[in-house]
């Protein structure tokens, strides 16, 4: 996987729910590979939805690193 600065990982992807970077990517390395997944386990994409896309992203570049 991709290294990430500190700054990186503590990225607020999600401002609702507060939900980091770091957060997503810890979620994928336990197997967690689907936004509904993630979106249950974070509060990310249950506020606003303004994240989605980004988590999307976050997810693809993950997973093609693996």
């Amino acid at each position: 996987m991709k290294e990430f600065s500190q700054a990186e990982l503590d990225e607020v992807i999600c401002d609702c729910s507060g939900t980091t970077r770091a957060k997503i990517l810890s979620l994928v390395e336990q197997g967690i590979v689907d936004v509904d997944t993630i979106s249950r386990k974070t509060g990310a994409i249950s506020g606003c939805g303004s994240c989605d896309w980004d988590i999307e992203q976050i997810l693809d570049e993950a997973i093609a690193s693996l």
